[in-house]
């Protein structure tokens, strides 16, 4: 299990805020019992400048004043601005700046992904993106990059999307035959009557993949590798045979939607950023997805949008 508690006193904003309306709840027959409350944060881009910096503030204090206070946050990737092309003194700015502002403004315990953002390429080798990802893991103080834990009735799988290509030039979305076996010995092993939650940063499944920028070329789709998983269709093959699989949450696009395939819902739930801190993407603010798990295995998932104090963005 990984698991970073940050249990530091701190002042947050005055007042509470309630969920707004637009939600997504699988129906329930009767009202089950809540047993956990989740805030599912993504694609923060952390940045060495005070609108990032005070944005992400503003998330987390928001999140910590809702009526209901989550139990805990999972944080989908994405946390630094990073890129290949960054600077190993830049990418130390911001993951510091990251690591203050969870330390100071956090009360909440913290599960966390890998995103592409976060592992930085000094050169495009393999040992490259291999040393990029541990780097990346070591600051989010993970000991390997998935990994499952269970809390409240309810099993977590916390899956590693991003994969360096064959060719070494760039990453794409899947999770590799190493990690495809542990998920699978890992389903086998969870009772049938646990439901599970499962976390990426790329999604497994999506519909605003195709809306992100201009991709219909000479009359066909064309949606990068990077964008949605590659194998997809083994993923939802492996799913079929667990039923008490209810939902997959993501990040990466910026943008949110709800796919509902095979009674599996899949999230993409926007990003903390929003358009990296200048504005929406398209029609999603900055925000994060409120997620309410109940005893029965029925979930509620509401994207939430916040607004910054500086005023420079609305999220």
């Amino acid at each position: 299990m990984e698991r970073r508690s940050l249990l530091k006193n701190i002042g947050l904003l005055a007042g509470s805020f309630s969920l707004p309306e637009f939600s997504f709840a699988n129906s329930k027959a009767e009202s089950p019992q809540r047993v956990l409350r989740i805030a599912h944060l993504t694609d923060i881009h952390i940045q060495p400048n005070l609108i990032a910096a005070n944005g992400f503030k503003n998330c987390l204090h928001h999140l910590q004043n809702l009526d209901i206070r989550p139990d805990l946050i999972v944080n989908g990737g994405d946390v630094v601005m990073g890129s290949k092309n960054a600077t190993l003194e830049k990418s130390e700015k911001e993951w510091a700046m990251y690591q203050k502002v969870i330390s100071n403004e956090n009360s909440l315990p913290v599960y966390t992904c890998v995103g592409n953002h976060d592992i930085l390429v000094k050169n495009e080798t393999f040992h490259g993106f291999a040393d990029g990802k541990h780097r990346a893991a070591d600051k989010l103080e993970l000991s390997r990059t998935y990994y499952s834990f269970d809390q409240n009735g309810w099993h977590f799988i916390v899956l590693d999307s991003v994969q360096e290509k064959f060719d070494g030039r760039g990453y794409t979305a899947k999770l590799g035959e190493e990690q495809m076996d542990w998920l699978e010995k890992d389903l086998r092993k969870t009772a049938e009557k646990i439901p599970v939650m499962i976390i990426s940063h790329i999604p497994i499944l999506s519909a605003c993949v195709f809306l992100d920028g201009k991709n219909v070329k000479n009359e066909d789709w064309h949606v990068p590798g990077g964008w949605m998983h590659t194998d997809c269709a083994d993923l939802i093959a492996l799913f079929s045979k667990h039923k008490n699989i209810k939902l997959a949450v993501s990040g990466h696009i910026h943008l949110q939607d709800q796919v509902v395939y095979n009674g599996i819902t899949y999230c993409c739930n926007g990003a903390v950023c929003g358009n990296y801190w200048f504005g929406k993407t398209q029609q999603t603010k900055a925000g994060y997805a409120v997620i309410d798990l109940f005893s029965d295995g029925s979930f509620n998932n509401n994207y939430i949008s916040y607004r910054s104090r500086d005023g420079k963005i609305e999220g």
